[in-house]
Formats: C-alpha cells, sequence, structure tokens
C-alpha cells in the first residue's frame, strides 16, 4: 500500500521526501516497480473481471450481495 502511494505521488514530490516520510527504503520501492505481480494479485483480478462481468450480464439488476 505504501509503494502504491509513493508511485502515485511521485510526480508531486521527490521520491526519496516519501519513502523517508513512510518509513521504506528507496531501493524497495524500485523493486517494487519492476516485480511481476504476484499470483494472489493476480487471481484477485481475474475474480474482479468475472464479477463485472456477471454484474454486466445480469442488466446490472443484481446488488452486491447476490453477485
Amino acid at each position: 500500500m505504501r509503494f502504491a502511494f509513493i508511485a502515485k505521488h511521485r510526480g508531486i514530490w521527490p521520491i526519496a521526501w516519501i519513502c523517508e516520510a513512510l518509513g521504506v527504503s528507496r531501493s524497495g520501492f524500485r523493486a517494487w516497480l519492476v516485480r511481476a505481480p504476484s499470483a494472489r494479485s493476480r487471481s484477485d483480478a481475474d475474480l474482479a473481471a468475472k464479477v463485472r462481468a456477471s454484474f454486466i450480464s445480469s442488466y446490472p439488476t443484481y446488488e452486491a450481495r447476490r453477485v
């Protein structure tokens, strides 16, 4: 979560400042940028796509609990 925040705001503030404020290393952030997505995040993305497809195919009549 911290690295995502840094990636989102790196155009506003220098990376070194944000990393220091959040207590993370710059090298850790750089490694996070080039690392491939984990199996869990890929699985979550696949599930989110299936839920979205189910919602759209139901002509948005189903609520969140029913999907």
